[in-house]
């Protein structure tokens, strides 16, 4: 009799046993279908986080003697090493380039014979080169315009990706921003009071200041550095509108017609049919 009993509460202990393990094989089965159910584009925001976020940016800025890169000169550059996860400045620095003459004085306020007064320049260049080589990522506004002034005359070339605040991260919608924004629109938006404008390290504060205040700041730099394609707006005259809104230029990257540079992610949202163009063309 006791053998008896001694056999049905093993077999009650076994029948639990198997119970439990068909519950968690069923658990990771549903887990893994729920996995299996993203899109290949949908990455989940823990993975952004944590494994492909840069840790070091440096945010950085210039002023320019006019725009073109072949005629004018680079007179100021600012930067900040910004840490992300703690959303903290790590160093800033700024110093000012000379030269004889700056056509675009009434816009950064900066007189030519300033640049031309006595300073550490080469400490602060080689200092400026230490500060790119501990970041992983360039962030600038109107990133293509600040990149071309580098490898030219004193400035050194920068091997790093950049990132284009302005282009290439989508900011949230609540903060109701045009789809380029300028610095001072970021500003504004994230309630970062404005003081000055068109000098390279005011600038990049005001940056740094708005991404101590993004609460998703890894998703959006994991976002901004997906590859981009150029594409060409397949639109009507009548319809332009949209084009413009969602970011393109007319007469840009593409003479007579409306184009932009965009992840295939954000191309996915426009609301008018694209066409992908290579870059050489």
């Amino acid at each position: 009799m006791k053998e008896k009993q001694t056999h049905q509460k093993e077999s009650e202990q076994l029948d639990f046993l198997n119970g439990t393990t068909k519950k968690i094989a069923n658990k990771k089965e549903e887990e893994l279908g729920e996995k299996s159910s993203l899109k290949p584009n949908e990455e989940r925001p823990e993975i952004l986080k944590k494994e492909n976020s840069p840790e070091n940016i440096l945010i950085l800025d210039t002023e320019t003697t006019g725009l073109d890169n072949e005629k004018d000169d680079c007179l100021e550059v600012g930067s900040i090493l910004f840490n992300v996860k703690n959303r903290s400045v790590l160093a800033q620095q700024s110093f000012l380039l000379p030269v004889e003459i700056n056509n675009a004085e009434k816009i950064n306020n900066i007189p030519a014979e300033i640049t031309r007064l006595a300073q550490p320049l080469s400490e602060a260049i080689k200092y400026f080169e230490s500060l790119v080589r501990v970041s992983d990522v360039i962030v600038a506004h109107n990133a293509e315009f600040d990149m071309k002034w580098f490898g030219l005359n004193k400035l050194p070339q920068i091997e790093k990706q950049w990132i284009c605040s302005m282009d290439d991260i989508t900011w949230p919608v609540d903060r109701q921003l045009k789809t380029r924004p300028s610095v001072r629109d970021l500003a504004l938006a994230y309630g970062v009071p404005v003081w000055n404008a068109h000098r390279a390290l005011t600038d990049c504060i005001y940056l740094a200041e708005v991404f101590k205040r993004c609460s998703e700041l890894e998703k959006m730099l994991v976002r901004a550095l997906e590859p981009k394609v150029l594409l060409r707006a397949e639109i009507s005259y009548e319809k332009r509108h949209l084009a413009r809104n969602a970011g393109f230029r007319w007469n840009d990257a593409i003479k007579g017609a409306w184009s932009r540079k965009m992840s295939r992610r954000d191309m996915e949202k426009l609301e008018f049919p694209v066409h992908e163009v290579d870059f050489r063309d």
